[in-house]
């Protein structure tokens, strides 16, 4: 169970290499979480990734998982929830994929598509299940503020984000008084390994920032995180910016 200030105790991430994933368990870990489970393809990030939250104090398990086989979700997951409660589950998987290279062959934008969304389809409703058996946990969803707007410089990732943030947010509709909770987050520009050479957008943060965050969020059991803050602004003027004038901007 979650303490007096909602840090939860336990956590599932699903992605388990992610450099956000990783610095919001570090951050919980710090705190009061002890079990945290690591689900993504097996390799050996995977089982670094493991013994550095074990070195912090936490007893930290890897499971294999793939986001694009979803005939295996619900064996895996169960599998995890089979074990005890799970307080938290961070859903933190994604690809950016390469946007001239995706429209040029698009099987390589379905696979972006299958993983950011139909992956997190799955494995979101099974989790949401599980919680909902067990009375209580958060559902914490890392969406993008790319979802907000497709821009033609990344229409194909986001679109993806885009329905994977619907999803949630209609997922937390769904979940409202069962006792789980659903936050989406809405970063911005994070500085990471996926992101590295890519020119920085204003408002640039780190995983570090939305680790924070998203600490903040589950003690104020938010249902909408943005990363920074002020992006809520920035994105709903863009959002409302007539088609004509958008299509203008260097974006």
């Amino acid at each position: 169970m979650k303490d007096a200030f909602g840090t939860p105790q336990s956590l599932l991430v699903l992605g388990g290499t992610s450099e956000i994933a990783l610095a919001t368990a570090r951050r919980l870990v710090a705190r009061r979480t002890r079990t945290v489970w690591l689900a993504g393809r097996p390799s050996a990030a995977l089982d670094e990734a493991a013994a550095s939250l074990r070195d912090l104090g936490a007893d930290a398990r890897t499971v294999p998982f793939d986001a694009l086989d979803p005939a295996t979700h619900e064996d895996v997951l169960g599998k995890v929830f089979a074990e005890g409660d799970i307080d938290m589950v961070l859903l933190a998987f994604g690809v950016l994929g390469d946007q001239a290279r995706d429209e040029a062959e698009p099987l390589s934008a379905v696979r972006i598509a299958q993983t950011n969304y139909t992956g997190a389809v799955s494995s979101g409703l099974i989790c949401a299940a599980a919680l909902q058996a067990q009375g209580h946990g958060s559902l914490v969803v890392l969406s993008s503020v790319a979802g907000e707007r497709a821009r033609r410089a990344n229409f194909i990732y986001g679109s993806s984000k885009a329905g994977l943030d619907a999803f949630a947010q209609g997922l937390g509709d769904a979940l409202y008084g069962t006792g789980v909770h659903v936050m989406v987050v809405r970063p911005g520009f994070v500085r990471t390994k996926m992101t590295a050479g890519l020119p920085e957008a204003p408002l640039a943060t780190t995983p570090e920032a939305v680790a924070e965050a998203i600490e903040t969020g589950l003690r104020r059991r938010s249902e909408t995180v943005w990363v920074p803050g002020p992006l809520r602004v920035v994105m709903s003027g863009l959002r409302h910016l007539p088609r004509p004038v958008f299509r203008r901007l260097p974006l």
